[in-house]
Order: structure tokens, then sequence, then C-alpha cells
């Protein structure tokens, strides 16, 4: 033991001489690159068959693409997004620490809107918050069958921007309460018991010690979702809300490109998604430090070692960074 970690090459008892190095042959995998060649050409005929197609007109998606109409649908598209995710989050967490908590009544009443949110369809929600004045023409805080208080306009105060963001944050609410909770109940009970006898109460003890944790969890469903609502915006239409899909449908019904516009809306939601794809890799390479016995690598690091494996440096386990031995 002692002479191969220090690096001194083994002899053999016998015959004094050193052992003759192992010739390691590759296996091949010949049905492996027969099923490569079979993908690639199905892939690059429906390519050719879209690209070839004789009445789509490329031009048209190139004059389309960076268009004014269409810049402003998917800048809106994007802060849809965000304030969306914002308020999914903000409310998810403190539906999931209600969901936890030992008073029945808090717990119940996060199970019913978890419940309610999930199972109702987020264009009908949409469309709910949207025509909230047929029912409801003024909303306000007063004394109940008194006009004592301060009333307005519901269309006032909820148009329609308003009514696709309330939503989709409060149905994002329901499904970021639950990846919360699932990331929460995977951190050992020990460790909130261990801080609680130190003296730290259960608000501060979720956000230093359980919530950092838990984070590693939470971190790759939450990226999901927030690509996942980034196509969800498209549904805001149904609100009248001038997002991406929205500009391309008013275009396409002016100049009858119905397809064409399509395949700009298209690759721009390819092209935020994959930005998001990629912040969200790194978020969880940052959280994932000193958790996995490998470093995880990069996306960028990743498609390189696809296809220079030698040129990216092996991930050794954390066990095995010392120069000078290997334990």
């Amino acid at each position: 033991m002692t002479e191969i970690a220090s690096g001194a090459p083994a002899q053999d008892s016998g015959t004094g001489r050193r052992p003759e190095a192992i010739k390691a042959i590759p296996v091949r995998h010949p049905w492996r690159w027969a099923s490569a060649v079979l993908v690639l050409a199905f892939a690059a005929d429906v390519v050719y068959t879209i690209a070839s197609a004789p009445h789509l007109k490329w031009s048209v998606v190139g004059d389309y693409m960076f268009q004014r109409l269409i810049r402003e649908g998917a800048l809106l598209t994007i802060e849809l997004t965000v304030i969306a995710m914002a308020i999914g989050i903000a409310l998810g967490i403190m539906l999931a620490v209600m969901r936890l908590s030992p008073n029945p009544v808090v717990s119940w009443v996060s199970w019913f809107y978890i419940w309610f949110f999930r199972g109702t369809p987020v264009l009908v929600q949409i469309f709910f918050w949207f025509n909230l004045a047929i029912i409801l023409p003024q909303l306000g805080i007063g004394i109940p069958g008194t006009k004592i208080g301060w009333f307005e306009s519901t269309n006032t105060l909820i148009p329609p921007v308003m009514a696709a963001i309330l939503g989709l944050g409060l149905n994002e609410a329901a499904y970021m309460a639950e990846i919360v909770r699932a990331g929460i109940i995977s951190v050992d009970l020990g460790q909130s018991e261990a801080a609680q006898a130190l003296g730290m109460n259960r608000l501060l003890v979720m956000r230093r010690i359980v919530l950092p944790q838990a984070m590693r969890v939470i971190l790759p469903p939450t990226g999901n979702e927030t690509i996942s609502m980034l196509k969800t915006t498209s549904l805001a239409f149904v609100a009248s809300v001038p997002e991406l899909y929205t500009r391309a449908s008013q275009i396409s019904n002016a100049t009858f490109y119905v397809i064409e516009l399509l395949i700009v809306i298209s690759i721009w939601y390819l092209a935020m998604t994959s930005v998001a794809s990629v912040g969200q890799a790194y978020l969880e390479r940052r959280f994932g430090r000193g958790v996995h016995t490998v470093t995880p690598r990069g996306p960028w690091e990743r498609l390189t070692g696809s296809f220079f494996g030698s040129g990216v440096p092996p991930q050794l386990p954390l066990t095995q960074r010392s120069p000078d031995k290997v334990i």
C-alpha cells in the first residue's frame, strides 16, 4: 500500500521484474454508431423537408424576426415571466411553510389553496381575472353593506396585463409550494431540532438552516417551472395582452403568413428558454458545491466533453484531489 501510494513501481516478488503494462483494448460499439447514423439521417430528412417546403417563405421569417412588434412582444413575455415567477416563489414559500405548520387551520388553508389552483386550468384562471368586472364592477375596502370605504373600478385595478400576472402568478404559487415543501422535508430534522435547542426560533431556523440546504432540491424544478412559465405566458392572449404569441397572431391575421410567424416566435421561445437553461445549470452547479462527490460541470464543459473527451480535465472525486498521493 505504501509503495503504490508513494508512486514507487511495483515489483514481481518471484522474478524481481516489473509486470508488463496492461494492454487495454476499447470495446467496439457498432450498433451505437449505426443507430446514431439512422437518427442523424432521419433528422436531416425532417430538416430538409421543412426547409424545402414549396409554400414556406423563409424570407418572411427573416423580415419579421426582429420586427418592432415582435421585439416588444418578446420583452413583455420576459416581464410577465419574471413578475409571475417572483409572485409564485414568494407566495409558494409562504404556502409551504403554512402547509408544514402544526396549526391545523393554517395547514388546511394552504392545502385548500394548492388543491384549488392546481386543479383548475391556468387558462381559465387568466380568463376569470380578465372578466372579474362582470360580477364585481368595483373592488375596495370598506364596511360591508355600506358605501363607507375606498372603492375603485375593477377594470381600472385589474387591466389585462394585471389579469395575466394574477392568473400566472397565483397558479405558479401552488406548484412552487409543493416544490419548496419537498425541499424543506429533505433536510434532516435533527438540524432543525439542534438549532432550536440553541435558542433559534422557527423563522430563523427556516431562514438560516433549512432553506439554504433545501435549495439544492428546490432549484432544479424551479428552473423547469421558469422555463415552462416562459411558454405559458402565451396563454395571456385570452386577456388581449400583447405578448409574443399575441403579436404574432395579429401580424399573421393581417398578412396571412401564419406558419412563418409561428416559426419566428418558436425561434424566440427557443432562444429565451436556452438562456434560462444555461442560467439554471450554473445555479445548480453553485448550490451543489460541497454536496456532490464529483464536481458538476457547466453546459460548455459538458458540450466540449461530449465531442472532445480528452480536451476536458477529468472530474475527480473530492477525496482524490491531492497532487502528491492517491488516497
